[in-house]
């Protein structure tokens, strides 16, 4: 028997059973959803780092691009604080100033140094026959000042003397607003002045190039008056400023933009670019030169997430592929166990059906050996006539029991019935029985009957009809006469003649009365001269499959 705890739980565990897969999958979702806020958190987490660091270079970043613009002004006030004690800056001494401040070669980021005097229009002529007698004879100002301005500034000297830079000499940098505007500023402010975003006369073969220059008033006193004689300036190209200033920070793995006092695509000066995914950026206002730059600084990442995270999400992914595959096989023995237990179940309840239906039947063939024993013992004369009859009712019983058996009491066809009662009389070369019909199944009740029935009739025409002679012979048909309904009819021939008996003997009641009585149809029993008769309508029940019998309470 079946332990009820082990039901009961089981019954318990029953969503497993009602969810194979929804659980397994709810696993996965949940082991899911831990690993992805796993990896936010660990992606905010680095991201605030990162943050943090971009802060850190951004510092880095403003402070060497301030220290290369003070190193190139600091050489600017240097060569100021020179050419103001002299009447005239003569080539040979410009050069040896240049060649005293670069000779190490470190130019800072900048082209070089140079000069180039504040000459008010009407002594622009007078500055080029000067040079020309100087041994240039070949310097002429461009472009030529416009009639209504003020003041030209040519480019008279410009170390080193490279070929770009020669480019430039000669170049009246007062004709363009930008340069003008920067010197002017300086001018008016006495210090060194950095213009906006400029195209170099050094770059006139690259358009894209993008530069500044850094202008350093030069000022003389006349009659006790203080003026402005010329410039010392220096020129940059943005992109060797910035790769000079990047050589005083850590710059792995960061962008770095410069733009012109503001941000935006025609301001830039220069950039660096670092391979990798863009990250955060972050942006400073710097002063340079008296001049307002914007720097900008973006991060890189290697990919979408950090390393740390793309370990935490493969082994997220395969933790969560192992709890859904876990929980699958949990879930499915739990199954398993479901569905054996339920069988086991079921198993127990068709055992205690079999055996009430066995009690229910060993009671029906008690009832009926009862009734049959009482009956046999009021038509005895003696007892051994009781014994006699006694065991042969018995036996007749014993012979469609044991055929039921054979079947696991299921149907059985009138045929095996008729011949199981008959066979004494069928056995050798000549045979006293001849049977026909078709194959039909009775229920296990009325198949019990019919043979009680069948014995009866037999055992009347062995001792007085038809088998108590060698001609006689007994022939038996059957047919269905509707689908829940069969005719079983006996006839006897080449018996002794008959005569209706006088008195009812316990077979004629048996037949007439009780088997009628379980087959709940008439029984036509006929004692006819030639030999008995006798027609049997039995009830042809469905064949279907076996069904629990509900158990009821005892009456």
């Amino acid at each position: 028997m079946i332990d009820q705890a082990l039901l009961d739980r089981v019954q318990k565990q029953a969503w497993f059973y009602k969810y194979p897969r929804g659980w397994p999958f709810l696993l996965f979702i949940i082991a899911s959803i831990t690993t992805a806020v796993s990896v936010m958190a660990i992606e905010r987490a680095d991201g605030q780092t990162r943050q943090v660091e971009l802060d850190r270079n951004l510092t880095e970043t403003a402070s060497a691009l301030q220290r290369r613009i003070t190193e190139n002004i600091a050489l600017l006030r240097a060569g100021a604080a020179l050419f103001a004690t002299q009447t005239d800056v003569s080539e040979k001494q410009f050069g040896e100033f240049a060649d005293d401040l670069q000779g190490d070669g470190k130019l800072y980021g900048s082209l070089g140094i140079g000069w180039a005097p504040l000459v008010p229009v009407d002594d622009l002529a007078k500055l080029e026959v000067a040079i020309h007698d100087a041994g240039r004879p070949f310097f002429v100002t461009y472009p030529r000042p416009d009639p209504d301005a003020d003041y030209a500034t040519p480019i008279v000297y410009l170390q080193p003397s490279t070929a770009h830079n020669r480019r430039a000499i000669s170049f009246n940098m007062y004709s363009e607003a930008v340069r003008r505007a920067a010197m002017d500023k300086a001018m008016r402010l006495g210090r060194p002045v950095a213009s906006g975003k400029v195209h170099l006369v050094q770059d006139r073969n690259n358009p894209d190039a993008a530069g500044f220059l850094i202008y350093m008033p030069v000022e003389s006193n006349a009659g006790g008056r203080t003026k402005v004689k010329g410039f010392v300036y220096s020129p940059f190209r943005a992109d060797n400023f910035l790769n000079s200033a990047g050589e005083l920070y850590r710059n792995n793995r960061i962008e770095v933009a410069i733009y012109d006092d503001h941000v935006a695509p025609d301001t830039l000066l220069a950039e660096t670019r670092a391979e990798g995914q863009s990250g955060t950026t972050m942006e400073r206002r710097i002063d340079v030169g008296n001049h307002s730059w914007v720097v900008q600084v973006s991060d890189k990442k290697g990919g979408v997430l950090s390393p740390l995270a793309r370990i935490t999400l493969f082994f997220g992914a395969i933790a969560s592929l192992m709890v859904m595959a876990i929980g699958r096989l949990i879930t499915r023995r739990a199954a398993e166990d479901r569905r054996v237990l339920e069988w086991l179940t079921s198993q127990a309840a068709i055992r205690n059906s079999l055996t009430r239906e066995l009690n229910h039947r060993v009671k029906n063939t008690l009832a009926n050996v009862l009734s049959i024993a009482a009956l046999t013992r009021r038509r005895s004369h003696d007892l051994d006539e009781f014994t006699e009859s006694l065991t042969a009712r018995i036996r007749a019983l014993s012979a469609t029991h044991d055929l039921l058996s054979q079947s696991d009491w299921g149907n059985a066809a009138i045929g095996d019935i008729v011949r199981s009662e008959l066979a004494p009389y069928m056995d050798g070369n000549e045979s006293h029985v001849e049977m026909s019909g078709p194959s039909i199944k009775l229920a296990p009740n009325d198949a019990m009957s019919l043979g009680l029935a069948i014995h009866e009739l037999a055992t009347n025409a062995a001792k007085y009809g038809a088998l108590s002679t060698i001609e006689g012979r007994i022939h038996i048909t059957w047919m269905l006469l509707s689908p829940d309904c069969a005719e079983i009819y006996w006839r006897e021939e080449g018996g002794p003649p008959v005569d209706e008996p006088e008195k009812r003997g316990f077979g004629r009641d048996l037949i007439e009365k009780i088997v009628a009585h379980e087959l709940r149809s008439d029984v036509d029993l006929q004692f006819n001269p030639g030999g008995v008769e006798c027609r049997l309508k039995v009830p042809v029940r469905a064949a279907r499959e076996f069904t629990l019998r509900a158990e009821k309470a005892p009456e």
